[in-house]
C-alpha cells in the first residue's frame, strides 16, 4: 500500500467506501474563503443594528457549511445538522457556557461562542440555513440541465 502512487491510494480509500472525504472541492472552498472573508470585515468594521447582529448571522451558518463541503461530499440534511449545530451554541450562550468551561478570559473563545444568547439569532441562522438550501436546489437543477443538454 505505501509503495503506490497517491491516485492508487486514492482509489483503494474510494473502493473501501470512504469517498465521502478525502478531495477538497475548490468551489466550496472558494464561497467559504469569501463568506468567511465577509464575516471578518462586519467583525471588524461594521457596528451596526442591522448588518452585524442579522446578516453575519446568517453568513456563519454558510461558513461553516461550505467549510465543510470543502473537504466532504454532499451529506444529507447536512444543512440542518449544521443549523443545529449554531443553535447549540446559541443555547450555551443561554446557559453562559464560557464562564462553566472557565473561558471567559480568552476573547477567541468569547467570539467563537458567544455571550450573549437572543432568540433572533435562532431566526438569522434560519434564514442562513433557508438560503443555503436555495442554493443546493439551484445548483442540482442547473446540473440536471446541463448534464441533460450535453449527453
Amino acid at each position: 500500500m505505501f509503495n503506490r502512487n497517491r491516485s492508487e491510494r486514492n482509489d483503494l480509500f474510494l473502493e473501501k467506501g470512504m469517498d465521502i472525504i478525502m478531495k477538497i472541492r475548490y468551489k466550496y472552498l472558494g464561497v467559504f474563503l469569501v463568506l468567511f472573508i465577509i464575516e471578518i470585515y462586519i467583525g471588524v468594521f461594521v457596528h451596526d443594528n442591522i448588518i452585524r447582529p442579522f446578516v453575519g448571522d446568517a453568513l456563519i451558518v454558510g461558513v461553516i457549511y461550505f467549510f465543510i463541503r470543502s473537504f466532504i461530499k454532499k451529506v444529507r440534511f447536512l444543512t440542518v445538522y449544521v443549523f443545529l449545530f449554531a443553535c447549540t451554541i446559541e443555547v450555551g450562550q443561554y446557559f453562559n457556557i464560557v464562564s462553566i468551561l472557565h473561558i471567559e478570559n480568552f476573547k477567541l473563545a468569547r467570539t467563537i461562542l458567544g455571550a450573549t444568547f437572543d432568540i433572533k439569532d435562532i431566526f438569522s441562522y434560519l434564514i442562513g440555513t433557508i438560503f443555503i438550501y436555495v442554493y443546493e436546489i439551484l445548483e442540482s437543477s442547473i446540473k440536471k440541465i446541463y448534464n441533460r443538454n450535453h449527453k
